[in-house]
């Protein structure tokens, strides 16, 4: 496990002992960890938090046994490795953001590691870093055994509104262009939909899944075709995102990937700002506006990005969806309503009041003496339902 003082603990299962200890970096230069490390074969993978403070994000590999680092991979480029061209300066890059927040997902047949990316450094204020700033609001895909970079694509190059790519890639074959792909998906923070082929990075389908305007379009080339960055023009989504980190889902016989999207609007304000070690950098405000705000769970087809549905919600939601394949989603709002929904439709089966706010969890499954068991949890409450 991590801890919020960016330490990785290995534990003894049966007693709770601390086997080892080890820093993953400097807390008081704010740096964190908040995320479930991953086990891939022989090491134990996990990223760094921290995008908002003057901190360099990384994703790291460490040895189970001893907690020995075996490989580390910038996230921001040091000067002279590839990618720090996109940066202006040294200086700009060594306070860049870039955390890696969110577990990622591994590839076992192609034993590739997919892991997204934060927010550059200072979140709002693109002035004090032009160009695109990689690897910052990106999809990496590396090598598990040695770290290394085997692809990348970035969602919103120069991200002026902190929309991370820390959401989690869901893996996939579907039939595009003629012939099945190996496909990696995402619904990213800045309102679009994303199937990539996950063998060499190659952007297959992209297309918004929210009612934004910040871009026209994603290019041929793979970028977004901006029309307004600060939102006092056109409608873009808050800080939030149209989605942010809470898990999607997939079904595959379906063929459908469900997310719980944020329909908002904001402004945002650069401004300069003084920068010190271990102190927080946003760069400016942001400031969501009244129209055009609530909350749904919606069913996107991957092989062309269109809606196949929604179910809308009062207000927006930060819970995540979980689908089985006996064709049933169940996702939550932030009323607090538990629900269960008919995946073909969308048709809703059942809810349940849970008391608070359902934010960043998904339900589980599981079995228990032959029984099913759907588990939730709301506020900091655990609820566990039978199937009958």
């Amino acid at each position: 496990m991590v801890s919020l003082d960016a330490h990785l603990l290995s534990l003894d299962t049966k007693s709770g002992n601390v086997v080892w200890d080890v820093a993953i970096e400097d807390y008081r230069r704010g740096y964190a960890a908040t995320l479930a490390p991953l086990i891939v074969k022989d090491k134990v993978i996990v990223g760094i938090s921290g995008g908002e403070y003057t901190t360099q994000g990384f994703i790291a590999a460490y040895d189970p046994k001893n907690g020995q680092q075996v490989w580390k991979f910038n996230t921001i480029p040091k000067p002279g490795e590839p990618g720090s061209e996109t940066w202006p300066s040294a200086d700009a890059s060594s306070r860049a953001g870039g955390a890696a927040w969110v577990t990622g997902t591994y590839d076992p047949e192609l034993n590739l590691l997919y892991w997204g990316t934060g927010n550059p450094n200072p979140d709002f204020n693109g002035a004090e870093r032009p160009g695109d700033n990689l690897y910052t609001s990106s999809l990496l895909a590396l090598d598990p055994d040695t770290g290394k970079l085997k692809w990348h694509y970035q969602f919103t190059p120069h991200d002026t509104h902190d929309w991370d790519g820390n959401q989690i890639p869901v893996l996939a074959e579907l039939p595009i262009g003629g012939q099945q792909r190996k496909v990696v998906m995402v619904a990213s923070r800045n309102g679009f939909f994303y199937t990539i082929d996950r063998t060499n990075g190659k952007l297959l389908v992209a297309k918004p899944f929210i009612a934004t305007n910040w871009a026209r379009e994603i290019g041929a080339d793979g970028r977004p075709v901006v029309l307004d960055v600060d939102g006092t023009t056109n409608c873009i989504p808050d800080v939030h995102g149209g989605t942010n980190f809470m898990p999607p889902s997939y079904d595959p016989a379906l063929r459908l990937f469900f997310v719980t999207a944020r329909e908002t609007c904001a402004a945002y304000y650069p401004a300069k700002q003084y920068l010190q070690a271990g102190r927080p950098s946003m760069g400016g405000r942001s400031q969501r506006l009244p129209q055009n705000t609530f909350g749904a769970l919606r069913a996107i087809d991957p092989i062309t990005g269109a809606q196949r549905w929604e179910f809308r919600y009062a207000t927006p939601t930060l819970a995540g969806v979980m689908s089985t394949t006996s064709g049933i989603v169940f996702a939550g709002n932030n009323e607090g309503e538990f629900m269960a929904f008919e995946s073909r439709t969308g048709k809703q089966l059942w809810h349940y009041p849970m008391g608070a706010s359902i934010w960043g969890a998904a339900a589980m499954t599981y079995m228990l003496d032959g029984r099913q068991y759907v588990l939730m949890t709301s506020g900091t409450t655990l609820v566990a339902f039978a199937l009958l």
